[in-house]
């Protein structure tokens, strides 16, 4: 499968981008198309349900018994040029008798009933997306927050250190932390940290307890109340041990996982938008599933009603309307369907080694380069990889993995962010049973690799792991 020419794919920026200029408002058509390009599989297909239950000049070609011989070729009417057309130009010439509409009142109101009573699920990336479009901030902060959304795992924790964010997105220092602060403003409290203790203390200052015992607590004994040292914590902040109790209590009640309602992991029905594998001489290809997804044209029917003489004014012009609402969500999927694989493709330029021999061969990758090299913005490939998912030969990922800094080894080569943690899950996997191994000691095991790492970076990666510290793993 070919990649689609980079003119394609520039239009696709210049159609998406565009919206970052805009501070406040965006249009609705555009809003719609950056919903869409945002929208997993899933979500994407039920809005497309929904499109063809309230539009009735939408039709499901896949399910359709035959089409007009007549009417437009698919995959002409689905083209660029095509539906780049006016409503008006719709076959003005052909006028003949019309036909009253054939949804009653009765009909139309039972399909906006059923279109009310559909509830698709929020992904947290859209829930701060909503967040992000409604803040009244520059372009340049607006801009900076998007790619900071990008670069949210599951939980909502940024998936590196910010100073390295800032190189990995070529944002300045003010900028970036302008930006920062935004994104950790929004709701759910605690998103936009750097870890669990950063978290809490974003959930803490939330509920406007900066100030308290909690708050204390966290910044400067998490560990010893790990271990519910309360004596220790209460002698070094001179208070008694029923109020540490108290405060831990309290403490108890954050969540060390503030994206965990939005996470879509919980949802077993994760289908992947691309599938990476190999052809008959042995390359590897990507090819977009389109799982669950109806392809959709504009109704001949409809097309010809509006230059008929019999329909009135208003019919007339509800179905340009409609036609035109149509074609823009058309053009909307085909664009994300042409980015999505256009990525994809690259993914697989960069990435070959992890493709060949797994997870620590993943090679540090940023969405600058992806960018650049398609010509495109980088919050439009932040858009349009969250919530995607590849089905690669080692498994189900998704897509923000293939994202990531990294370090060079004593040899030369690369590593992602991770190659390290895949390395460190498997030290701790292969330790002896009673004697786990230190930070200190994965870090020289590490280096041992080619992997050179300050104590406190492999003590964050476990960290991410959830692999619990020493002291709390032997037996």
């Amino acid at each position: 499968m070919n990649v689609p020419d980079k003119p394609l794919v520039a239009m696709s920026q210049a159609s998406l981008s565009q919206a970052y200029s805009q501070q406040q408002t965006l249009a609705p058509q555009m809003r719609k198309s950056l919903e869409i390009l945002q929208a997993g599989t899933l979500e994407l297909s039920q809005l497309v349900r929904q499109a063809l239950e309230t539009n009735p000049t939408l039709e499901d070609v896949s399910e359709s018994l035959s089409l007009d011989a007549d009417g437009p070729d698919p995959e002409t009417a689905d083209s660029l040029e095509y539906l780049n057309e006016t409503d008006d130009d719709w076959r003005d010439s052909n006028i003949t008798n019309g036909q009253a509409s054939p949804w009653t009142a009765d009909e139309e109101e039972r399909r906006q009933h059923f279109f009310d009573s559909i509830v698709a699920p929020e992904s947290l990336q859209q829930h701060l997306q909503q967040q992000l479009d409604l803040s009244m901030v520059d372009p340049e902060i607006r801009q900076a927050a998007q790619a900071l959304l990008g670069n949210l795992d599951a939980r909502g924790f940024l998936d590196l250190p910010a100073s390295d964010l800032g190189a990995r997105l070529g944002m300045g220092a003010a900028q970036l932390a302008a930006a920062l602060r935004l994104v950790q403003s929004f709701h759910p409290p605690g998103v936009g940290a750097s870890g669990i203790a950063e978290s809490l203390l974003l959930q803490l200052e939330h509920s406007g307890r900066k100030d308290s015992l909690e708050y204390k607590i966290v910044r400067d004994h998490l560990e010893a109340l790990a271990r519910k040292h309360y004596p220790l914590i209460a002698r070094a902040l001179g208070t008694s041990e029923e109020r540490i109790a108290e405060a831990a209590a309290s403490i108890g009640c954050l969540t060390p996982n503030p994206g965990g309602e939005f996470d879509p992991t919980e949802n077993p029905h994760i289908l992947p938008d691309v599938i990476i594998e190999r052809d008959t001489s042995g390359r590897w290809l990507a090819q977009l599933t389109n799982e669950h997804l109806p392809t959709l044209r504009i109704n001949d029917f409809y097309k010809d009603m509006i230059g008929r003489s019999g329909v009135d004014a208003k019919t007339r012009h509800y179905l340009r309307d409609q036609i035109s609402d149509g074609r823009s969500l058309i053009r909307s999927i085909s664009l994300r369907q042409e980015t999505i694989l256009a990525i994809a493709h690259k993914i697989i330029e960069h990435q070959a080694p992890f493709l060949d021999k797994g997870p620590r061969h993943l090679r540090p990758l940023t969405m600058t380069t992806i960018a650049e090299e398609l010509s495109m913005h980088n919050a439009t490939i932040s858009r349009a990889v969250a919530g995607k998912y590849l089905l690669t030969p080692h498994g189900l990922m998704e897509m923000r993995t293939f994202f990531a800094s990294g370090y060079q080894t004593r040899d030369g080569a690369e590593v992602s962010n991770t190659g390290v943690r895949e390395a460190i899950q498997q030290l701790v996997a292969r330790e002896a049973p009673g004697k786990p191994l230190t930070d200190d000691a994965l870090t020289k095991q590490l280096a041992a690799q080619g992997i050179k790492l300050a104590r406190r970076t492999v003590a964050k990666y476990r960290e991410q792991l959830n692999i619990l510290p020493v002291h709390l793993r032997k037996a």
